[in-house]
């Protein structure tokens, strides 16, 4: 069967996949809402808000699209698979992604550590606290090590993680969270162990019964070469990851996805979609440090350059409950991607500049993240702007390629990390 198909999302990773998806053979049309100035390369931007239910219902009926595949968190916690399923006209039309308490896994960072404490997936020691537990919360603090983690439980645009040095800042932080720092998404707070290790992000897509795991990756979020200064939304992503071997993936796959999977479904919980795993090695031993309902970013901007298969295929197998059927292979050459970013990013930045050089010849897979169409040309407009993606035979040879393309682009203040991948084999 051919698909139309409308993927919701604007971001780097809702163009990797809508790259993905245009080379299926089971696509009839693409619909990108809302897109960005690179995606209409591979479908049609439409004026939709991923979070304006209603807007996307007479979208979804008046153009005969007959899958949605949800690119972001912010509508799957908000309920969207369950607005389609329980309403008789879009109950025919598969939302590809988790439902609304699948979502809270993670939504919520309480529930998620709840539901790996009940179902025995490893992960760090951890006390939920909010305002009338706070002082529960300090002592907890004085059980563990420095250095502190906080996280505010609910959804807080991927700057809700702060790990802070000393003991005095912890308690300072948490009353500064439980008192509003990031709204209601901090009214309550998990306080977690600091684990010491290397990180991962192991994809999984299920139909909430058979799975299949997508190729590996390691993103790095620090604004500064050598993991240094603020987070950011991710600054670039290698995969393979040389320590993810086939010893560590076997346990990756018997104590974390598998008791993921059987978990869900004991709790009656509807899934159908990707699970992103962020792990933590930890002398061998894979932790899970949080769950994502979706494909990460800028993780997706490798993962689809190394996934050998139909998307349309897989994701109709998600749909259909078929997926253990459809064929899917990994491409053994590395991929990486390096983010272009605007000056100043994390921080305050400035929008609308021309980006010049997008149309030379490359080697390389340019992914638009924060970009718009103007009659001028392709300007900058958000913090993250480009991922430029690219194969090689070996880590450095795919880095090397990505960083040539970079150098014939460019656009005012623009940064990127020259070191991404550095710590890996």
């Amino acid at each position: 069967m051919k698909h139309t198909v409308l993927l919701l999302g604007s971001g780097g990773r809702e163009c990797a996949l809508a790259w993905k998806l245009s080379q299926s053979a089971n696509l009839e049309k693409l619909y990108i809402a809302p897109g960005n100035g690179g995606t209409d390369r591979y479908g049609e931007n439409v004026a939709l808000s991923p979070l304006d239910f209603e807007a996307i219902k007479k979208f979804v009926v008046s153009h005969g699209v007959t899958m949605v595949l949800v690119g972001n968190e912010d509508p799957l916690v908000a309920g969207i698979y369950d607005y389609f399923a329980d309403d008789a006209v879009l109950a025919k039309v598969p939302v590809i992604g988790p439902s609304k308490a699948g979502a809270q896994l993670e939504g919520s960072k309480d529930f998620a550590k709840g539901f790996m404490e009940r179902h025995g997936i490893p992960t760090a020691r951890y006390l939920s606290v909010d305002a009338t537990t706070v002082e529960n919360g300090k002592a907890f603090l004085r059980t563990l090590s420095a250095p502190y983690v906080l996280k505010a439980d609910g959804l807080a645009a991927g700057k809700g993680v702060l790990i802070v040095p000393t003991l005095d800042e912890a308690d300072r932080v948490l009353d500064e969270m439980l008192g509003g720092m990031f709204g209601s998404s901090s009214s309550r707070v998990v306080i977690e162990e600091f684990l010491s290790g290397i990180e991962c992000s192991v994809f999984v897509l299920t139909d909430g019964t058979s799975y299949k795991v997508l190729p590996v990756a390691k993103d790095y979020k620090r604004i500064g070469e050598g993991d240094t200064g603020l987070n950011t939304g991710g600054m670039g992503a290698v995969s393979p990851v040389s320590f993810a071997d086939e010893e560590f993936m076997a346990k990756v796959d018997s104590r974390i996805i598998r008791p993921t999977l059987d978990g869900l479904r004991r709790e009656n919980i509807t899934y159908r979609g990707f699970i992103f795993l962020g792990l933590i090695n930890v002398g061998g031993e894979p932790m899970v440090i949080e769950y994502n309902v979706r494909m990460g970013d800028p993780e997706t901007e490798v993962v689809m350059l190394r996934l050998n298969a139909d998307l349309v295929d897989l994701l109709e197998g998600v749909a259909t409950g078929t997926l253990a059927d459809r064929a899917m292979a990994i491409d053994p050459r590395y991929a990486v991607t390096v983010m272009l970013v605007s000056g100043g990013y994390p921080g305050s930045y400035e929008k609308g500049k021309l980006i010049s050089g997008l149309a030379e010849p490359t080697r390389s897979i340019v992914f638009h993240a924060g970009t718009r169409r103007t009659d001028e040309g392709i300007v900058t407009a958000g913090g993250r702007v480009l991922a430029v993606s690219s194969y090689g035979d070996d880590k450095a040879s795919a880095l090397a390629t990505s960083f040539d393309t970079i150098s014939h682009i460019a656009f005012d203040g623009a940064y990127h990390r020259r070191d991404i991948g550095f710590d890996l084999k």
